[in-house]
């Protein structure tokens, strides 16, 4: 069901956890496939420094997760806001088309990351 790039990114996430200190907090989840997905955002000068997620979910939940979060460290804050679902599947090299929805979810959660991140500069 799943090729070698999603089971690598499943069986060995990467950015596992949470940052305490976070500056954007992003949590997500799917009520019908029961996925849950909270990544959290430690932002420097606009960049983001790091990133760590906590998903409750299946192998693609996993493999979306962790492989959303390598992609958007080092990028501004508007670089990741342009990340995609559909480009976090082709550095997978794809998904089952019943699991699409988790990297929607990967995307959610770092948009919503960055909007708490944004919402907390204004104030």
């Amino acid at each position: 069901m799943y090729n070698d790039k999603v089971m690598e990114a499943f069986a060995h996430p990467k950015n596992v956890g949470f940052i305490e200190d976070a500056d954007g907090v992003g949590k997500v989840g799917n009520a019908s496939c029961g996925d849950i997905m909270e990544i959290s955002l430690k932002i420097k000068d606009d960049v983001i420094v790091d990133a760590k997620f906590r998903t409750f979910g299946c192998a693609a939940a996993i493999a979306t997760s962790s492989t959303a979060t390598e992609m958007v460290k080092g990028m501004t804050v508007d670089e990741a806001l342009k990340l995609t679902n559909k480009k976090v599947v082709e550095v997978l090299e794809g998904l089952p088309p019943q699991k699409i929805h988790c990297s929607v979810l990967a995307e959610e959660a770092i948009k919503k990351a960055i909007e708490d991140y944004r919402s907390r500069q204004s104030k």
